[in-house]
């Protein structure tokens, strides 16, 4: 079976993903970006039940100002900052963790591009991964 591992900046929060995501995405979106301090945030899907948590809990941010009107908890380590996952309310059993904290990150190939309405204007992107405006 696949497994992944990854931590934040720190090593305060660690954690093992089992199994093989089930989506991988680019999110544009104003939030992400700021949250990010980038141009955009990449994103696995995985189910809770194939993650374990080791280390500090994260702390969460209630982000309450997103373009789409429904709250996101932004999970992050409280003594680096860096971001390790998202959960919104649509898909509660599903946590979107953050790329760059993987220890693999070369099995990361996006499948679609979100919010591109506000995507920065000098990313360029593949025209063979879906893109939509907003959240789709």
């Amino acid at each position: 079976m696949t497994s992944y591992t990854g931590q934040c900046l720190c090593g305060d929060i660690s954690y093992e993903i089992a199994g093989a995501p089930a989506m991988a995405g680019v999110c544009h979106c104003k939030n992400c970006q700021r949250q990010a301090g980038s141009a955009f945030s990449t994103l696995w899907g995985v189910p809770k039940a194939n993650i374990q948590l080791r280390g500090q809990t994260p702390t969460v941010y209630i982000d309450g100002a997103t373009a789409s009107g429904s709250e996101v908890e932004r999970h992050f380590c409280g003594r680096c900052g860096s971001p390790i996952y998202s959960i919104v309310p649509g898909q509660p059993d599903m946590l979107f963790l953050k790329t760059g904290t993987l220890d693999q990150t070369e099995d990361f190939a996006p499948q679609f591009h979100v919010w591109c309405d506000s995507k920065q204007p000098w990313v360029e992107l593949n025209d063979d991964v879906p893109q939509m405006a907003t959240q789709g």
